[in-house]
């Protein structure tokens, strides 16, 4: 089910409805609601599929139950590879299953030998790379004896498959989400005000900024050979946007819906294109991701404590498994190398926590030197994003061969240069609004605060209009269901 859907705008308060005025004096019954409904709104796209969710649960539920009394370390590490290989092993045939068949029988015919190994049609299920993630921290967390085992299975079970983060993050770590299934929930106004805010900032960025946006990256991405370098440039900014008011306006839309029912998810993103460093653009974008494999991956290497090869081993290993974990497909393990060689300075240097406040934390406006540093990083990020969304390595390099040309400093053509021209403005519009409300979780969370009632809801009914006059006619799924 969408987000952008007729279908989860009837889903949404009806659910709200039962949760509240139905179930809300048996914690145990709000429970069950969420996980019947998660399942509904995962099933509504293809029912087959919640098969593997239901195996996810109830195997790392049993593993950590008996995790709760088993000592021998020899049996633990058993029963924590068992979660793993269950696990990563669901996600590697559907997701990487045809990648490495097709990949392999390719490497056997460059040295002179043809083999036939069918691939399979295959369909990815929806957010499997975050349940499955999802899951794993629990047994990891479990584990390492950082959290307690649960006893209660329906709590578990909403925890894996709680709807508004199932299918696109964040994603959740038991630590944080699954003690709040154990505590009674009420309903708390300004909790709910806030999330409808959060919402209404995460629809803005999907139907008028990423929407509008991708209209346009599709045109220019999908016949790049007829393009100058100058309109595959504003292609990649373009997409640029397009994938940050995507992805970052689902991850609104899910802890503005979470608030509604008393949950609170983690921040997912922090103003990213804000950043004065690849370091810290990466502290700031997909948030969860990044500090999951940070915890489950980074410092069980190593970390950054040895000396300066296991530093670049364990940068590139986190990069590209990172990249990995985004599609099956060589475009994104470059740019996930691209993205270590950006970072492996910083680090090496010991600049790479150089930048943690916010920009212009004291200021309206950043110096010269910040201004720049947030423009090259907003250009490096730019052009590793080409390798994201190209269909494959050869197209990339292509449109990057053209940007780096004379036709650069062509004027751009556009099928629909009035569109293209108030998509810009869109965009300008939306970076002032960012910019405004960098200090808080989302961007309008506090502006408007200190505006009299009139003022601050006009602001409100503003960014209604715009999603009514500027949505697309047709429902668009988020960029990040893919993976």
């Amino acid at each position: 089910m969408l987000f952008n859907s007729l279908d989860f705008a009837v889903f949404l308060p009806l659910v709200f409805i039962l949760y509240w005025f139905i179930c809300n004096r048996n914690l145990r019954l709000q429970n069950l609601l969420i996980v019947a409904a998660s399942y509904v709104f995962y099933g509504w796209w293809d029912y087959r599929f919640l098969l593997l969710i239901v195996i996810s649960t109830v195997v790392d539920y049993l593993i950590g139950h008996r995790l709760r009394t088993e000592e021998r370390k020899d049996i633990r590490k058993v029963l924590l590879w068992t979660s793993i290989c269950v696990n990563l092993g669901f996600l590697g045939f559907f997701k990487y299953y045809n990648f490495f068949i097709d990949n392999f029988t390719s490497a056997f015919s460059f040295f002179g030998r043809d083999i036939q190994i069918s691939s399979l049609h295959i369909i990815l299920p929806v957010g499997i790379s975050f349940y499955t993630f999802q899951t794993l921290s629990y047994t990891f967390d479990v584990y390492k004896y950082k959290l307690e085992p649960t006893k209660d299975f329906i709590a578990f079970s909403a925890y894996v498959s709680f709807f508004p983060q199932l299918v696109a993050g964040p994603i959740e770590r038991a630590i944080n989400l699954l003690p709040q299934f154990y505590k009674k929930r009420s309903f708390e106004y300004s909790k709910a005000v806030d999330g409808l805010r959060q919402i209404l900032w995460g629809f803005f960025k999907k139907l008028v900024i990423a929407d509008n946006c991708a209209e346009f990256a599709n045109i220019i991405f999908n016949n790049s050979e007829l393009y100058s370098g100058s309109t595959l440039f504003l292609g990649a900014i373009f997409f640029t946007f397009q994938i940050y008011g995507d992805f970052s306006g689902y991850s609104d839309i899910a802890i503005g819906t979470s608030r509604l029912f008393g949950f609170n998810l983690m921040q997912n993103f922090a103003f990213p294109y804000f950043s004065r460093d690849i370091a810290e653009f990466w502290r700031r974008w997909h948030i969860s991701l990044s500090t999951w494999f940070r915890d489950y991956l980074y410092i069980p290497l190593g970390g950054s404590k040895g000396g300066t090869w296991m530093k670049i081993r364990n940068t590139f290993i986190i990069f590209l498994v990172s990249g990995f974990w985004h599609g099956a497909n060589w475009t994104f393990i470059i740019w996930g190398a691209l993205n270590a060689i950006y970072f492996l300075p910083l680090m090496l240097t010991k600049n790479n926590r150089k930048n943690i406040e916010i920009v212009a934390n004291k200021s309206f406006l950043p110096g010269l030197r910040e201004s720049g540093a947030i423009i090259i990083t907003f250009l490096l990020t730019v052009f590793a994003w080409i390798f994201f969304r190209a269909e494959n390595v050869g197209q990339a390099f292509d449109i990057i061969i053209k940007v780096l040309s004379p036709s650069l400093f062509m004027k751009p053509f556009f099928p629909n240069l009035s569109g293209a021209l108030t998509t810009l403005i869109l965009i300008a519009i939306f970076v002032i609004i960012e910019w405004n409300g960098r200090r808080g979780k989302y961007a309008i969370e506090n502006l408007g605060h200190n505006y009299k009632r009139p003022i601050r809801w006009a602001f409100y009914s503003c960014i209604i209009f715009m999603i009514g006059l500027f949505m697309q006619t047709s429902e668009s799924p988020f960029i990040y269901f893919q993976f």
